[in-house]
Formats: C-alpha cells, structure tokens, sequence
C-alpha cells in the first residue's frame, strides 16, 4: 500500500443482514466503483448466543448468526467487481484453528489482504475475554497469522518439499491493523496505547487503519507519536461524515472520540436533518481535503451501510 503518489479512497462496509440477496448487496456497493476505490473493507461480528427456556425450567444455548459471513460478502464482490476486498479476521469468540480455516477459505479465493482485529467483547461483558484456544490481543493474532504457511505450502511440506528460496512463505497475507488517535478506550493513555500497536506491527502488521476522527490534529498528533515510537509502516486515516445530530451523543458513547465544539455548535444550530447531513458532509469534505494536501496515502471511509454522503465527499476529494 505505501509507494502510491496519489491518495485513493477504500471504504468499509458491513456485512448485510440475513434477507437481503446477493443482487441487492451488490446493487448497494455499485455507486462507488466510479471513484476506483483501492479496496473494500467488510467488517465481522462475533458469533451471539441466546439462552431459550426448555419445558423442564431450565435454558438451552442456542447460537445467534444475523449476519451474512465476511468471507461469503467478499466472495460475492469479487464476483461482480475488479476491486480487491479485505475480511476483518477477529479474535472474538474464535479459535485459532478456526481461524487458520478461514485463512484457508481465504487463500482458496485468491483473499491476500486482511485486517486483524481482537473484537468486541460479548454483549454483557464488562472486559474481553477470549474464547478458549483462540487469542486475546491482537499482536498475536497477527503473529498467528503470520506463522501461517497456507494449504498449498502445507501440502508441500507433508511431501518433505521446500520452497524456491529454501524457506516457506510466511508473508501470503498483507496485514492491516486497527489505530486509534485518541486511544482505545480500555488504554490507560494514549502512550500505552501506541505500545500495544507497535506489539502489532513487530509482530508483522503491514500498515495502521485508524478509527474514525473528526479533528485532524488528532490524526497528524497520533502519526507524529508513533513514528517517535518506532512505528514506520502506514498509517491511513479512517473517517466517517456526521449525518444526523443524534450521532453527536452516540458515536463519542460507541467508540470513545471527541467531536470539536465547532461541529457540534454547527448541529446544534441545524434547522432541520438536511441541514444536520450537509454540515457533517462539508465538514468531511474539509478533512478530506486537508489530509490529501497533508499527503497521505488513501483515506478510508466508514460507510456504515449508507452510500449518499460518501459518494458527494468523493466526487469533491477524488
């Protein structure tokens, strides 16, 4: 990803719920692929449980799926579009053998591009826990991934073969990691926080995709820390446009961020939801343009399941 002159957009999307078919899902992403975004992102969700009352008074478990699987969208994707598309691969609630299966899934569609990510804690836990035989940070989720050898490889091994160079690749996946400016929220500080995401790239993390911000400073602030603190590989803003005043007090409660007084002043003052969703969009468009000018190597949009907003932000950046 680091070597391109000129700043391209990647977008995020979340897989659709159970329902909605292929032609629909495809039909959704259609309006970006006039921009020539650089890849797509599609996030994953750990599996949910429910506990169901039995005749005899006492509960069975019974496994929740809502969602389409992150592998099955990009599989989907891939078969319509010429566009590269990268799974979240998470630690929630997962096994690191089942997540050496779906590398393999992945490797046999061609998926070379990733993003590693501890997860969410199950609803109704305080802190993360991992599931037993799988992985609790990140760092080593990246580390198990990159021990991975590939089916292929491994076949290759079982014969006693070895590869050209004498050794097995160990790098099939690019590994993209999650960075967050104004720290994670279970950081102690901001400086702790950059320790546990140099834990990610020393432990093969090709580049940073960071959490969604809306004050750029933050942004130009956090590069400038972790380049003190070691950390050389890219590191690509991730945003998300403001569209209706009701995010102002949900997305700072969902994802622990701050939203300048200016903007929020803005909203306040919005005489109706048109007016709430074009200052959120204008002022997108206004880090968008301040970051390319900034240089840097793409910026990647959270669409969160809505295509209006970023297709108007990317007319005016791209």
């Amino acid at each position: 990803m680091a070597g391109s002159k000129k700043a391209y957009p990647s977008l995020e999307i979340v897989p659709p719920l159970r329902g909605m078919t292929k032609n629909e899902l495809l039909e959704s992403i259609a309006p970006f692929m006039e921009f020539s975004p650089k890849y797509i992102n599609v996030t994953s969700h750990r599996d949910e449980f429910e506990f169901r009352p039995e005749p005899d008074g006492s509960f069975s478990r019974h496994l929740v799926r809502n969602r389409i699987s992150e592998t099955t969208v990009c599989a989907a994707i891939m078969s319509r579009y010429d566009i590269e598309t990268v799974p979240h691969i998470i630690c929630a609630g997962t096994t690191a053998e089942e997540i050496e299966s779906k590398l393999d899934n992945l490797e046999f569609l061609g998926i070379n591009n990733i993003v590693a990510l501890r997860g969410d804690s199950m609803t109704g836990e305080k802190r993360f826990s991992p599931t037993p035989g799988g992985y609790r940070y990140a760092s080593e989720l990246v580390e198990g991934i990159r021990k991975y050898q590939g089916s292929a490889s491994y076949q290759r091994r079982l014969k006693g073969e070895k590869e050209a160079s004498g050794a097995f690749d160990s790098r099939y996946f690019c590994i993209g990691v999650g960075g967050y400016p104004e720290k994670h929220f279970e950081a102690a500080n901001i400086e702790t926080d950059i320790e546990n995401l140099k834990k990610k790239v020393d432990a093969g993390a090709d580049y940073v995709i960071t959490q969604m911000f809306f004050d750029n400073k933050v942004y130009y602030d956090f590069v400038e820390r972790c380049r003190k603190a070691g950390i050389s590989v890219p590191i690509i803003p991730g945003l998300k446009p403001l569209s209706t005043a009701r995010q102002v007090n949900m997305l700072p409660e969902s994802f622990s961020l701050d939203i300048p007084l200016e903007l929020t002043s803005e909203i306040a003052k919005a005489e109706d939801k048109d007016a709430e969703y074009q200052i959120g969009t204008e002022w997108c468009i206004t880090q968008c343009k301040d970051l390319i000018a900034h240089g840097v190597p793409a910026i990647h949009f959270y669409t969160m399941g809505r295509s209006k907003n970023i297709i108007t932000i990317l007319k005016e950046c791209f």
